[in-house]
Parts: C-alpha cells; sequence; structure tokens
C-alpha cells in the first residue's frame, strides 16, 4: 500500500506452460515500480512464459502503460520467455494501442487465446543444485562440460564455463544459500544464470591480482552480451549472463 491510498496486487497462478498472473489495483505514478518490479520478480521463477491478466487493473494516466513495454523489453534479455497481457476491456486496448505498448506484447481478450496464441522457442533447461562449498564450483565447470556436449554446443563450453565459475563463487563466497546453476538454450541463445535465496543484489568479485580467487567483473562483461542480477518472486535473486562470441563488450542490463 503506498502513502496515497493507491497499489497494485499481483497474484501469479503457475500453470503447465505458462504463470499467469491476475493483477488489480490501480496504476498510478506511485505503485509503477511495483508492477515493473513485482512482474520481472515472477518472469525469474517462470518456466516458459507470464501472461497477466490486467483486466482488474485500473490505469489512471495513459502513460503509464508503458510499464509493460519495459517489463517486455527488460524480459527479452533474460529470462527471454514469451510475454503477453490479457484484458477484455475495450479501454485497455485503446490505451495500449495508443502508446503503441502492442508493439512490444501481444495483447489478447482472455487467458485461453493468449495461451494458444504464445510463441514458444523451443528452448532446453538443465538445473544443477550445489552444495555451498569450496568445491561447488568445480562441480559447477563439470556440469557445463557435459550439459555442452549433450546439446551439442561446443564453443559455449568455454565461456560457459567461467560465467558458472565467478557466479557460484560469490554466491558461497557471499551467502549462506545453496548455489542453484541453471543452463538454457533457446533460438542458439544460450544463457547461465545462479539463483540464492539472499535477497541483496550481487556485486560481481573484481579481481585485485593474477593470483586471486574470481574472474572478475571485466572477464564476465567481456564473455556476455548482457548479464544482471534479478530479484525472485520468492525474495531470493538470480544473476545471470547470456553469452555470445568472445571478446564483444557486455553491458549491464538496466
Amino acid at each position: 500500500m503506498t502513502g496515497t491510498g493507491t497499489a497494485v496486487w499481483l497474484v501469479p497462478e503457475h500453470r503447465g506452460g505458462s504463470t499467469v498472473v491476475t493483477v488489480t489495483g490501480t496504476l498510478v505514478l506511485d505503485t509503477y515500480p511495483d508492477l515493473r518490479d513485482g512482474l520481472l520478480k515472477i518472469a525469474t521463477d517462470a518456466p516458459d512464459s507470464v501472461i497477466a491478466d490486467i483486466g482488474g487493473l485500473r490505469i489512471e494516466d495513459d502513460t503509464l502503460a508503458s510499464v509493460f513495454s519495459v517489463v517486455a523489453m527488460r524480459i527479452s534479455d533474460w529470462p527471454g520467455i514469451p510475454f503477453a497481457l490479457v484484458s477484455p476491456r475495450p479501454e485497455h486496448r485503446a490505451v495500449l494501442a495508443g502508446r503503441a505498448v502492442d508493439r512490444f506484447v501481444a495483447v489478447h481478450d482472455d487467458v485461453g487465446t493468449a495461451e494458444r496464441k504464445r510463441d514458444s522457442p523451443p528452448r532446453r533447461r538443465a538445473v544443477q543444485l550445489l552444495a555451498p562449498t569450496t568445491g561447488a564450483s568445480a562441480l559447477a565447470r563439470r556440469f557445463v562440460t557435459r550439459v555442452c556436449a549433450e546439446w551439442g554446443v561446443p564453443a559455449h563450453e568455454e565461456d560457459a564455463q567461467l560465467i558458472a565459475t565467478e557466479l557460484v563463487e560469490n554466491t558461497v563466497r557471499h551467502t549462506v544459500s545453496a548455489p542453484r546453476l541453471r543452463l538454457e538454450l533457446r533460438r542458439g541463445i544460450f544463457t547461465v544464470s545462479v539463483g540464492d535465496d539472499d535477497p541483496r543484489p550481487a556485486v560481481l568479485h573484481e579481481r585485485l591480482s593474477a593470483t586471486e580467487a574470481g574472474l572478475g567483473l571485466q572477464l564476465v562483461a567481456q564473455v556476455a552480451r548482457v548479464w544482471g542480477c534479478s530479484r525472485s518472486w520468492s525474495d531470493g535473486k538470480v544473476v545471470w549472463a547470456v553469452l555470445t562470441t568472445r571478446g564483444r563488450p557486455g553491458r549491464r542490463a538496466g
């Protein structure tokens, strides 16, 4: 609840192939961050797609509908899953079209239609829960090697090992959580992510000398097209990196 007496509520329901989020309340300037961050947190834990049912949402200012474009662009970086909106209300459709939101996000009348028409690119996912010990990074590297061989993407193995090592070591060093390593492949895009139960934003370790443990932020940025840290709906976080060709400067997702 905000100081103006307005609020937004998000209730996620995990279904077979999608996470449907029922959004109610009032979208005003004060609740804009709550809606944006809430949808991004839910997307962090969603396996295949996110569908936001906004039929019960009141939009006070048409310009604030841009929040859905922002969410769509953030999700396109990671986790790279389909995102759609649902509302049977003509005034919603008019606002979304007027603000060009429907150019970035598919808009449907009902959840069933959204599920039938979603673009679900073929994806592979492999998850490994690691013990929070000093040997976790070695196990992570072996896991990456095995998965890259199974998926037939040996070109990603070296970069994925480097990223996985840094992210796992940061989790072990700075939290008391067991690192959750996740590898994904979709449309030729390979991602590495590590989740934990600590809500504090991740600060990638900057190596100060050649003998110090850790790969450092500069190397992570060099081998990743984009990387970032996303809060999860379960109050933890996921640090992730999207791989591309070697030597290409990366950027931090905003």
